[in-house]
């Protein structure tokens, strides 16, 4: 009988995968409560997530931006994915929530430190603080059970990949003969379609983010990228140009991984294009609030270009989530083990030193 080993997560791995996933959605939904509790309105938080900017009260802030809900239904469908789906998309999905969280956390370390924010609640930096450090703790946990909590994985399969096996009478043949077909992987359509959607949504966020950082100058940049009072939204928003710099490198980190038809490429491209989509949305859900698409002919034209620029990203965003949930290259079965009965079809081969089939078949041949 074959001795192939399914490499793939282990239970223990996906339990422990799903559990930081879940932790971390606690940890967003307890804010985003927060936030609403403060709120005159629930419209109000509402609002501030797109982009208006006002106080909730004195001596307060607003903890969450449109991050957060992002994140919470992020992590609630990775720890899904990490109980419920193939080993390949399951371990795609944990690493995409590790890697988004990673970049859009890792700033508020040094933010939530910084003196500008003193005159708040009594220990409500602190405790944002606490909550971005254990978000990025969880995030490490998921990296290192993706690494550390995979199946052993037999050397001698991938030495005979697409060589029959031979034992006793029965034929083995190795599934994945093709070794383009990887299970879990973007079809080669798919994945090009991906990688030109999620590239030029990348490409345009990122070429806006040169742009300012040429007009403003490093020094100005800089308090938009590392933090400063004047751009101070959320506590746990990361500083603007952060954010954006953050969303253009998940989205061509998403898009390599597509053309590249990586098995984990579907989910990255998933939570890229969810989160590229949320932001381009919510800056056209303003602009038509404030009557600005109304206005549009007549806007300056920078204004026209940004909104342009978002409307694309918007519809890449939107696309490359239609796209990457198509089904790619699918899991073996673990219950067929590619073994068939010699004579059971044209290319099988009698093995060497097997004996003939009988001549008369007996029932289930």
């Amino acid at each position: 009988m074959s001795t192939r080993q399914r490499r793939g997560l282990s239970d223990g791995a996906r339990g422990t995968g799903a559990l930081a996933c879940v932790l971390m959605a606690l940890l967003s939904t307890a804010w985003i409560i927060r936030d609403l509790n403060i709120a005159q309105q629930p419209a109000d938080l509402w609002w501030t997530w797109l982009g208006e900017a006002h106080r909730p009260a004195e001596f307060t802030a607003w903890a969450t931006s449109a991050l957060d809900p992002l994140l919470v239904l992020g992590a609630l469908g990775a720890a899904a994915a990490a109980l419920r789906a193939a080993s390949s998309v399951a371990s795609g999905a944990l690493i995409a929530l590790a890697a988004g969280t990673a970049l859009l956390r890792l700033p508020l370390l040094w933010v939530l430190g910084a003196g500008w924010l003193q005159g708040l609640e009594s220990g409500l930096t602190g405790r944002a603080r606490l909550t971005a450090g254990a978000q990025l703790a969880l995030a490490v946990v998921l990296a290192v059970v993706v690494a550390m909590g995979r199946r052993p994985d037999g050397s001698e399969d991938r030495a005979l990949r697409g060589v029959a096996r031979t034992a006793y009478g029965v034929v083995h043949r190795l599934p994945y003969d093709d070794p383009d077909a990887v299970p879990g992987r973007p079809r080669r359509g798919p994945a090009v379609a991906l990688g030109l959607l999620l590239g030029a949504a990348g490409l345009a966020i990122a070429a806006w983010e040169v742009h300012w950082s040429l007009r403003l100058g490093w020094g100005t940049y800089r308090k938009g990228l590392l933090g400063d009072a004047s751009v101070f939204r959320a506590l746990l928003q990361p500083p603007l140009h952060w954010q954006m710099t953050a969303l253009a490198l998940l989205g061509l980190g998403a898009a390599a991984a597509a053309l590249r038809q990586a098995s984990w490429a579907r989910p990255a491209a998933m939570a890229a294009g969810a989160l590229l989509f949320a932001q381009a949305a919510g800056v056209l859900v303003f602009a038509g609030g404030t009557g600005q698409l109304d206005r549009f002919p007549v806007l300056p034209g920078q204004a026209q270009l940004e909104l342009g620029t978002a409307l694309l990203v918007a519809v890449a965003g939107l696309a490359a989530l239609a796209v990457a949930a198509r089904p790619g290259v699918p899991d073996e079965n673990p219950e067929d083990d590619g073994a068939q009965s010699y004579g059971a079809s044209p290319e099988a081969e009698r093995p060497q030193h097997a004996p003939p089939p009988p001549s008369t078949l007996p029932p289930g041949w």
